[in-house]
């Protein structure tokens, strides 16, 4: 029987999410009939195994995680945000020798970084908002020039993002923005409809986009932490769109996931205006509960929540299966 060790938590604002998203594809899993063990990174760092700490430090608890990591066949980590989704854990289950399911350190270094993401998008011919990166010292010498989005560059979430429509604003956006990452992105405000795109790699190496999502808010509003999580924001899968509109949302996202090597399912977030889309972000380890937009869109595809978690599981055992392959052919 497959073990899968499905790692939750995190020390970054995204916990609470993460354990949700951990809970909800655990459960899938052992339904599937594979054998799950669930791992919880604490707010401070230090592991636990089914509610039992695995030691009273980080390195004490994760030297313990590691002999559960060593028996698995392959390892889910749902930790969103920093010290997770940005490669960390991806890492550490290669360095193991275990099936990392979704993407590796690279891509989730790179999708982490907000920066990092619009200099590849712009590379391979993806429009993004015109923006510029500063310190979190740099505060002081920046000056209003009109609406503008403020956001950390290494969160996720919408942690610390703030539209700013007055010089006022603008210190405040910048200091809490600087509370989730020493460098901050200001970008133009792209008036459009806000429509996401979810990118599977299956086993095999074929990748293909579900139907895309809308997400609906206030007018003039932001699509921030409180609208995500507070019920206000509403969506329609599929989202309703032209042909054309459609093609080139799901052309440009599929671009995005191969530019940044992604690999097992990512979320790439679009603005559509009248001159077509521009990239907002890259979620490689988007929120995966039942009812998240991930698991929304592949369903209106006609796969449902269980298969598409199996599916991710199935397309990472295959993947490190030819990589041990191509390793044992070189070394011969």
């Amino acid at each position: 029987m497959t073990r899968v060790v499905v790692i939750g938590g995190g020390q970054n604002s995204e916990h609470d999410v993460s354990l949700a998203s951990a809970a909800g594809m655990s459960a899938a899993l052992r339904r599937r009939g594979f054998t799950v063990d669930e791992i919880t990174i604490g707010r401070d760092g230090c592991w636990s195994h089914a509610s039992e700490s695995l030691g009273q430090t980080q390195a004490r608890s994760m030297q313990a995680a590691l002999g559960l990591i060593a028996g698995a066949d392959a390892v889910l980590p749902a930790v969103h945000g920093p010290r997770g989704e940005d490669g960390a854990l991806a890492a550490l289950a290669e360095l193991a020798g275990v099936a990392v399911v979704g993407s590796q350190l690279g891509a989730g270094a790179l999708a982490m970084d907000k920066w990092a993401t619009k200099l590849v998008a712009e590379a391979v011919g993806i429009r993004t908002a015109r923006g510029r990166l500063i310190g979190r010292g740099d505060a002081g010498d920046v000056e209003y020039d009109g609406p503008v989005v403020v956001k950390p560059v290494a969160a996720g979430s919408s942690h610390g993002v703030s539209l700013v429509t007055d010089a006022a604003q603008l210190r405040d956006a910048i200091d809490q923005a600087a509370g989730f990452s020493d460098r901050i992105l200001i970008e133009e405000v792209v008036r459009g409809r806000e429509i996401d795109v979810a990118v599977l790699q299956e086993a095999g190496g074929m990748r293909w986009a579900a139907p895309p999502l809308e997400i609906h808010v206030a007018d003039e509003a932001l699509f921030d932490e409180r609208a995500k999580y507070d019920g206000s924001a509403r969506f329609t899968t599929p989202a309703q769109l032209t042909r054309g509109d459609g093609v080139a949302l799901t052309t440009a996202a599929t671009r995005m996931f191969d530019a940044l090597g992604c690999a097992g399912v990512a979320r790439i977030d679009f603005f559509l205006t009248s001159d077509g889309p521009v990239l907002n972000e890259v979620n490689t380890m988007p929120g995966m509960t039942e009812y998240s937009q991930v698991p929304r869109m592949f369903a209106a595809a006609g796969v449902e929540y269980d298969e598409l978690v199996e599916r991710l599981v199935a397309s990472a055992l295959e993947r490190d299966s030819a990589s041990s392959l191509t390793g044992r052919f070189l070394s011969e």
